[in-house]
């Protein structure tokens, strides 16, 4: 998910591939069902990665391609679930405008994939085990029929003698079809130039401002870094709305209650780490070797998602 400069330009001309409109049902599964897998919704889609298997003590990076055929109809996605099984790190949803990879392409040490203008768009995230995001009433993420999707998956197998089989399956359960819905979308921020400098106990912190689109209401917000992370936290101006000690499992804050949540017109991510190696941690991928900050968050009325990079929003 290693980010540059270079995307800004990409970003700004190339933002959301999505439309509005109702829901059908259907399976867009690859692998094969298992016992442990959820069934999927009555409206709406399933997305079944291939097993993998992932060595003793691998950290790897996947990522998988597919087109949403279950949809028969535009629709609005007003719960999200997910499972990983043991092994699984995170997973990211990204709809893409066109096909990057040919559906079923299982792609290893993959990034963002992006291809000309064609930016996947985050849609959904996953860090826990067992993971469901459900939208506030009359709220839904705006997904097409047909739609292409990247599923990235971040895989890190902790046990140093045992080989894991491992897959994602991911449930998005749409309004009925007809149904009338306000359109939500993802606040992404993203830092790319942390630096943390050895050696081993040397601290170091990431903090980026970025601006909020005004008249947009978040209903949730979150962080993602990693494991020399002692401490994430999203401040509206002064006001702390989101903080977490749990790098792995940082948890959220909610706003599932009208009138859920306005910035003041700006928003700021911050980070602390303690550096665990003895060499110079930057910005990357890597659990075991790089760091991220990030704030992640979904808001409404949206037309396109919003990108924050180092502090400066597209």
């Amino acid at each position: 998910m290693r980010l540059a400069l270079g995307l800004s330009c990409v970003l700004a001309c190339s933002m959301f591939a999505c439309n509005s409109g109702g829901g059908g049902g259907g399976d867009d599964s690859s692998g094969s069902p298992d016992a442990g897998d959820p069934p999927p919704p009555t409206n709406g889609f399933q997305i079944r990665t291939p097993d993998i298997q992932l060595e003793a003590g691998q950290e790897v990076t996947y990522c998988y391609y597919t087109t949403l055929t279950g949809l028969t109809a535009d629709g609005g996605i007003k719960r999200w679930s997910s499972e990983m099984t043991p092994g699984s790190h995170h997973l990211i949803v990204f709809f893409e405008s066109s096909a990057n990879k040919p559906d079923g392409t299982l792609e290893k040490d993959c990034g963002f994939g992006v291809s000309g203008v064609n930016l996947p768009i985050w849609t959904y995230s996953a860090q826990t085990p067992t993971q469901e995001m459900v939208m506030p009433d009359g709220i839904g993420m705006q997904v097409s029929a047909g739609q292409h999707v990247m599923v990235q998956m971040h895989y890190l197998n902790t046990d140093p003698n045992q080989a894991k089989t491992v897959h994602v399956t991911i449930n998005g359960e749409t309004y009925p079809a007809g149904t009338s819905y306000t359109p939500a979308s993802a606040f992404v921020s993203y830092s790319d130039d942390i630096l943390i400098k050895k050696p081993a106990g040397t601290a170091g912190s990431s903090e980026h401002t970025c601006a909020v689109p005004a008249g947009k209401t978040f209903f949730t917000m979150s962080t993602h870094s990693h494991r020399r992370s002692v401490h994430t936290e999203v401040r509206d101006g002064d006001t702390v709305v989101f903080q977490s000690d749990a790098w792995e499992h940082p948890g959220f804050a909610d706003w599932f209650a009208a009138p859920h949540y306005q910035f003041s017109g700006q928003l700021t991510y911050h980070c602390d780490y303690i550096n665990d190696l003895d060499q110079d941690v930057t910005s990357g991928d890597s659990a075991k070797t790089d760091e991220m900050c990030m704030a992640v968050g979904y808001f409404y009325p949206a037309t396109q998602p919003t990108f924050c990079l180092d502090g400066q929003t597209f």
